[in-house]
């Protein structure tokens, strides 16, 4: 069911092909470090066909989701398979070691429905820069829109780049809290990353070689920050929003913790608030804050 998703990831597949062909290019040229070019960045934009139904359609299963929710529209939070190819251009030149690039969260503005069917606009800019010596945080903007929706899906990305030898400092770990509520459990096999993969286009080894995973120090594959979200929005949707996909406006969350597949974890609710975890108290994987429309955050 997923597998013959390839055929349509063509082009997130070939900007993963320049990044790593830059990334070596870097490392064979071992350039000194320069200065961080200024931001924000240059636009790049692109006008996309229609997604594929087919796609769209195994997508939401994957997510859990309620297909007839999202009648005539697409998810917001599917935005990595269309906008990846142009954000990857917002990174070209940077004198950073893109190699080592973590996904560190994102902000997600649903102003308005998706058409299904309609041509998407999109514009991509790198926003900011904060470099502080030991690692950076690169900030980038993608506006997803169609001719009747301007401004439909505003993503923000941000994206981490350690720098030197690991820092000693010892950080306070995420919690999922102990009075947050259950509203939902992710069933995650060791398939799961591959499977997004094929929905997406992000075949970073990391997600689905089971060796490059230990390689890298997760002791096997871990899924991506954005398929995590996926499932914790549409357990939002179905649990808490009454399975109204259009209340929610905005979901700000961060990825504290690689999720090692395979893996049985929960999402949790507190009122404005949503936690991905084993447990209550225990580390979380995804902490964040929504905003439901003309309700604000507090009041759900």
């Amino acid at each position: 069911m997923h597998a013959q998703n390839i055929v349509h990831q063509g082009p997130v597949i070939g900007a993963i092909g320049r990044l790593a062909a830059r990334v070596l290019w870097q490392r064979l040229r071992k350039p000194e470090a320069g200065a961080a070019p200024a931001v924000p960045g240059p636009v790049f934009e692109a006008t996309l066909k229609p997604r594929p139904e087919s796609l769209v359609r195994d997508y939401l299963r994957w997510c859990k989701a309620d297909a007839g929710a999202y009648r005539g529209q697409l998810p917001g939070h599917l935005f990595p398979q269309w906008g990846f190819p142009l954000l990857s251009r917002t990174l070209e030149g940077l004198p950073y070691p893109l190699d080592r690039v973590l996904n560190g969260g994102c902000r997600l503005e649903l102003n308005a429905p998706l058409p299904m069917g309609e041509t998407l606009l999109l514009s991509a800019q790198l926003m900011g820069i904060d470099d502080d010596g030991r690692r950076v945080v690169l900030h980038q903007r993608l506006i997803t829109e169609t001719r009747s929706t301007p401004n439909a899906v505003v993503s923000h990305l941000f994206a981490i780049v350690p720098l030197g030898s690991a820092s000693k400092e010892k950080r306070e770990r995420a919690l999922v809290p102990s009075d947050a509520r259950e509203i939902g459990d992710l069933k995650l096999s060791t398939r799961a990353g591959f499977e997004f993969a094929c929905l997406t286009g992000d075949f970073n080894p990391v997600h689905w070689v089971a060796p490059y995973g230990k390689a890298a120090g997760f002791g096997g594959t871990i899924l991506h920050g954005f398929a995590t979200l996926a499932r914790a929005i549409e357990r939002l949707n179905r649990n808490v929003l009454s399975g109204d996909v259009s209340k929610l406006s905005t979901i700000d969350v961060k990825f504290t913790r690689p999720l090692r597949l395979p893996a049985r974890v929960r999402v949790f609710h507190q009122p404005g608030a949503l936690f991905v975890g084993e447990a209550p108290s225990a580390p979380a994987f995804l902490t964040g804050s929504y905003e439901t429309r003309n309700q604000g955050s507090s009041n759900v």
